[in-house]
């Protein structure tokens, strides 16, 4: 699933009208830096971003259901109950 997916599935169970821009990585550090996100760490988020935004972790597994014993939700039923209990403010 791609950020820009995410963010819309995102505003549609909160109501709230929200968006994804992409930036360049060394866009998104500076931004972080200027928040006071030290620079190794901003850096750090920048790239594990990266490898996501190009394909990593595609790969699915059963890790979830290993580790919780369960199925995994699908994202948009935890976005809706992340939603109703407010997780993101009023």
């Amino acid at each position: 699933m791609s950020f820009r997916t995410a963010v819309e599935l995102i505003a549609e169970a909160t109501g709230r009208r929200i968006r994804y821009t992409p930036l360049e990585a060394s866009q998104f550090t500076a931004a972080l830096a200027a928040q006071g996100v030290p620079a190794e760490a901003a850096e750090l988020v920048a790239e594990l971003l990266g490898r996501i935004r190009d394909g990593a972790g595609e790969h699915v597994s059963d890790g979830v259901r290993r580790a919780l014993g369960r199925d995994p939700r699908p994202l948009t039923n935890y976005i809706k109950t992340a939603a109703a209990a407010g997780v993101w403010g009023d």
